[in-house]
């Protein structure tokens, strides 16, 4: 994509910030029409900055920035309204949410319905909604944008359809290929699943208990497999929050 030198009206998160020298922060914003770039809001820690109490993360953004090159300028930053501030355990899957753009999406890669799938998602956590389920389809869903659509509906190796009383190991790589009857569901490392549970992940269905709990052995799977096993920080801070 070219750089172009202003843009403004841009819909936008805030994923992270960075303090800058003294006065300044370095925004990483994840944009509906220009994907995950870097902007530096200048004088933002001044206790008198219009920008200050703006640039809050998971809360929707109209902004618009100058300049060329890899960090951008803020030039403008307007609240849009409507979601509520995160708390609790919803935070927690918010930080979660933005580390994965941060980890795993190039910048300046523009993916619309990622960015309405992300919005949804934040507001969902926002109104209370259970939160597995909607990590879940929107985990799905980045996978899609970045090319590793899931193939839950036909057997890798075969191509026939999936059976949904069958087991099947599911391949990064490749997809879900047939097992031998009398292997543990679940597996080595949780990675043997049903074939009816691999149906109701592909349709987001997670009213199963065990479709939800497999969705995540599943999802993480093809996350790790995608970080190539780097550990993220927000899962460490949810488990030792756990043990609290």
């Amino acid at each position: 994509m070219a750089d172009r030198p202003r843009v403004d009206g841009e819909q936008a998160f805030v994923l992270h910030a960075y303090p800058f020298r003294e006065t300044s922060l370095l925004i990483e914003l994840f944009g509906r029409a220009r994907g995950r770039m870097a902007v530096l809001a200048k004088g933002a820690r001044r206790p008198r900055s219009a920008l200050r109490g703006l640039l809050l993360a998971f809360q929707p953004l109209v902004v618009g920035w100058a300049g060329k090159g890899e960090v951008r300028t803020l030039t403008k930053a307007e609240w849009r309204g409507g979601h509520p501030l995160l708390a609790g355990e919803a935070l927690l899957c918010g930080f979660y949410l933005n580390e994965l753009l941060l980890r795993l999406l190039p910048r300046e890669d523009a993916h619309d319905a990622l960015f309405d799938a992300y919005a949804d998602t934040v507001a969902g956590l926002g109104r209370g909604l259970p939160s597995a389920p909607l990590l879940r389809s929107f985990e799905s869903r980045l996978l899609k944008e970045l090319g590793y659509a899931l193939t839950l509906d036909r057997d890798a190796a075969s191509g026939r359809p999936i059976d949904p009383d069958a087991l099947y190991r599911y391949e990064p790589e490749q997809g879900p290929v047939g097992v031998a009857p009398g292997v543990a569901e679940g597996g080595a490392g949780g990675l043997v699943f049903r074939g009816q549970t691999l149906l109701e992940i592909g349709r987001d269905d997670y009213r199963d208990p065990r479709t939800l709990q497999q969705g995540k052995l599943l999802m993480r799977l093809l996350i790790d497999h995608r970080l190539e096993r780097r550990p993220l920080a927000s899962r460490r801070i949810f488990h030792e929050l756990q043990q609290l």
